[in-house]
């Protein structure tokens, strides 16, 4: 299996490369304790950023763009994290997914995270990228992660998840629907079937 991990971090080091990391690692274990083999990629838009404006121009992707947008649109599963910026994705992020041939998601297991300075803008996950990926239709992984500065370090307490618990849900459930899709399935494919175990799926 495939899972590509998209960071729209534009620091170095970078909290959203870090949260990307540890949510393809916790799908990847889970896949493993399912007797699956998993590759991972990760994709840092810092470092296509001047391809993907040029792309906007031109209309044609350089070579390292390309091959990245081969590699989003052939994985078995998709991890999307992009840092809040006046309260959505960041402009890289959006621009890149601009990119992607509206059809290549469709039935394509997604994950969605978000960092941010303020706990104040987790919403973001509900009314910015669920809805990006829901429009592209791709199936989106029920838990999505917030991840606010203080929320590193933190085990969170009886009230409220820590994000390592959030992480390794998320991982549970992205997992569970890498399983359930036919390995290397393309939106060609006919997804009835993978659509019908989907429903039967319990992510309790």
């Amino acid at each position: 299996m495939k899972l590509v991990a998209v960071a729209a971090g534009l620091s170095t080091p970078s909290s959203t490369r870090l949260l990307a990391d540890r949510l393809a690692e916790a799908a990847r274990s889970e896949l493993a304790d399912q007797g699956h083999d998993v590759e991972i990629q990760v994709i840092e838009l810092r470092e296509l950023a001047v391809a993907i404006a040029n792309n906007l121009v031109t209309g044609f992707p350089p070579r390292q763009l390309a091959t990245a947008i081969d590699a989003v649109t052939r994985a078995d599963g998709l991890i999307a994290v992009t840092p809040v910026f006046t309260a959505s994705y960041s402009g890289l992020f959006k621009s890149f997914f601009d990119l992607i041939d509206p059809d290549a998601l469709t039935g394509k297991p997604v994950l969605v995270a978000a960092t941010g300075g303020t706990a104040r803008h987790s919403l973001v996950l509900e009314h910015a990228l669920r809805p990006l990926f829901t429009y592209l239709r791709a199936v989106v992984v029920p838990t999505a992660v917030y991840a606010a500065s203080e929320d590193w370090g933190s085990g969170g307490d009886k009230y409220v998840e820590g994000l390592p618990a959030r992480i390794r849900r998320a991982g549970r459930e992205m997992a569970a629907l890498m399983a359930t899709r036919p390995a290397g399935a393309t939106s060609q494919d006919d997804d009835t079937s993978f659509e019908r175990r989907l429903s039967d799926l319990r992510f309790d």
